[in-house]
């Protein structure tokens, strides 16, 4: 039988030319905009429909579409700017009281519906308005911060640390009980002794009153934060 070798080899030549069309096609829909014979061939329209007309219609819709998808990210990325905003305390890189009271609401339920242990521990600045009067306010503004500084650096990426008052902090611990929260208040009060604050070269003094206890699943966030206030000046009292 004679074979054919021009015609086999012409078919051969056009099988693999369409085989490299269709890979070339999926390679540039992942790394690249679609060609818009392409992008028709998705949109179901045949190519023999394929005038100007609708090139020009498929290209406004491309356009339309890429715009869109623009104005998404950045609605999005002010969203989360704007959420970030109204959590963060407005002079310390800590949760406000909103953002904190939201937090303690969630470790709430996490007790009661996992059984999960977590604890609150409470700091208040004695006489911080004295600093003030003494130093002034940015020397005030600094101690706030230097006191901020030292709670983030010694709490765990899971904890939570907010800004109560104006002298107030709260710092929520997961899965720390009682006992583990006693220890964690009074490690960082050795922390904070230890790192004094400074303003233009001057050592401020300031002296905190602290107290800790676990949650209790069914209590809102208000009683846990009476507790917490009775807490700190039980231990205020007794120093």
């Amino acid at each position: 039988m004679k074979v054919d070798r021009v015609n086999t080899s012409a078919r051969t030549r056009a099988v693999g030319a369409a085989a490299y069309a269709r890979q070339a096609d999926a390679v540039a829909a992942l790394v690249g905009p679609a060609p818009v014979v392409a992008t028709a061939s998705v949109l179901g329209i045949p190519e023999v429909e394929f005038t100007p007309r609708v090139r020009d219609a498929i290209m406004t819709l491309m356009g339309e579409v890429d715009s869109l998808r623009r104005e998404l990210s950045d609605t999005r990325a002010r969203l989360e700017e704007a959420e970030k905003t109204a959590d963060q305390d407005h002079l310390l890189p800590l949760l406000n009281r909103r953002a904190f009271v939201r937090e303690l609401t969630r470790y709430i339920a996490f007790a009661g519906r996992y059984g999960t242990p977590a604890s609150l521990i409470y700091f208040d600045l004695d006489g911080f308005k004295l600093v003030n009067d003494s130093f002034g306010h940015a020397a005030g503004d600094a101690v706030l911060e230097h006191f901020s500084q030292i709670l983030l650096a010694n709490v765990r990426d899971s904890d939570v640390v907010g800004r109560l008052g104006g002298d107030e902090f709260g710092v929520l611990l997961s899965h720390a009980n009682q006992d583990q929260a006693h220890k964690k208040a009074d490690s960082l009060a050795r922390d904070l002794n230890a790192a004094q604050a400074t303003w233009q070269g001057r050592v401020i003094p300031v002296s905190f009153s602290y107290g800790a206890f676990e949650l209790k699943a069914g209590e809102d966030a208000a009683t846990a934060m009476a507790r917490a206030d009775e807490a700190m000046y039980a231990q205020k009292r007794g120093r």
